[in-house]
């Protein structure tokens, strides 16, 4: 019956050890230092620690439903928060343009055309 005592007690102590790591694991992140980009994106939400948004290696500064996204240049949160591009739109300085006939975005963001000169199949003066 003594065996039993000491098999309960080791179970107890492991539950113990145990219970205080996950308590330390939730208590680091609140602070980044030290976290990958894979975990910081898998286990923490922007939504509960909107800094996690500014760390390096971060796909945005922005937060859009819980995750970080930059509304510069993403296609399905464009300017702001669920504002999808067309199909045929790129997002370029969070406005979503045509980069096969914008002058100022020919072929992809900040790619302008010269002067006097139009944007074709996303090429500057395709065929003139």
């Amino acid at each position: 019956m003594r065996w039993w005592l000491k098999l309960i007690m080791l179970l107890a102590v492991i539950i113990l050890i145990l219970a205080e790591a996950e308590a330390a694991e939730e208590e680091e992140a609140g602070s980044l230092r030290g976290m990958s980009r894979f975990l910081a994106q898998r286990s923490i939400k922007c939504n509960k620690y909107p800094k996690i948004c500014r760390a390096k290696g971060s796909p945005g500064p922005d937060c859009c439903k819980k995750r970080c996204v930059n509304v510069g240049t993403d296609r399905v949160n464009c300017g702001r928060c669920g504002h999808k591009c067309k199909f045929s739109e790129i997002c370029c300085k969070g406005k979503c343009v045509n980069p096969f006939t914008h002058k100022k975005h020919c072929g992809g963001c900040g790619n302008k055309c010269d002067q006097g000169t139009k944007c074709t199949f996303g090429l500057c003066s395709y065929a003139n």
